[in-house]
């Protein structure tokens, strides 16, 4: 299955969860307004699309989530290191 622990540096690279990712994306936008379109005219058939679309959009979440929590928690690090760092220089400044 796919990989659920990243570091940041190991998530800032491409892999083939983003290939799958990238490859997921627009067949979801494709099925939701495929799936929409015919929901509105009441076709069975659209319902059904868009159940699939949902399912697929759940699994594409429990694909990528993990890279995305792994790169924000690297940039909230820097983040963090930058603001002490520049409060200890607008202290030597006071």
């Amino acid at each position: 299955m796919m990989k659920r622990d990243w570091t940041p540096r190991e998530a800032d690279r491409w892999t083939g969860a983003d290939t799958l990712a990238v490859i997921l994306s627009p067949v979801i936008y494709f099925l939701i307004l495929l799936g929409f379109s015919m929901a509105f005219m009441l076709k069975v058939s659209g319902f059904i699309i868009v159940g699939a679309t949902v399912v697929l959009t759940i699994i594409l979440a429990k694909i990528i989530n993990p890279k995305l929590d792994a790169i924000s928690r690297g940039y909230e690090e820097k983040q963090k290191e930058y603001i002490e760092e520049l409060e200890n220089k607008l202290k030597w400044m006071d």
